[in-house]
């Protein structure tokens, strides 16, 4: 089956990509992101060359992903922890009703 093609705008430019089915909505807001984040440094009032504006948008990109990887293993350890704890709790509780 072939690939849907998509049509996104990256600063004034239409690119046209082929992404998997029922992924177009996806595509379309990752581009309408990346060309959020290209538009907030460019706003600096620079003239940043394309290429780039493209390494910028990337690395702050990546940065908020793995910012956010981050978050999402301290709450899973926290998640963790708070379920060790209420296993114990009902543990106890179950050794207290039971003698």
């Amino acid at each position: 089956m072939d690939k849907p093609t998509v049509s996104v705008v990256i600063l004034g430019q239409t690119y046209k990509i082929n992404c998997p089915q029922g992924h177009e909505a996806d595509l379309k807001e990752s581009a309408q992101y990346l060309n959020d984040q290209m538009n907030d440094i460019q706003s600096g009032g620079k003239n940043i060359p394309l290429e780039k504006l493209a390494v910028l948008a990337a690395l702050n990109i990546t940065h908020d992903m793995l910012s956010s990887k981050k978050y999402a293993r301290a709450n899973e350890q926290q998640l963790r922890t708070l379920t060790s704890q209420l296993d114990n709790a009902l543990a106890h509780q179950t050794k207290l009703v039971n003698e």
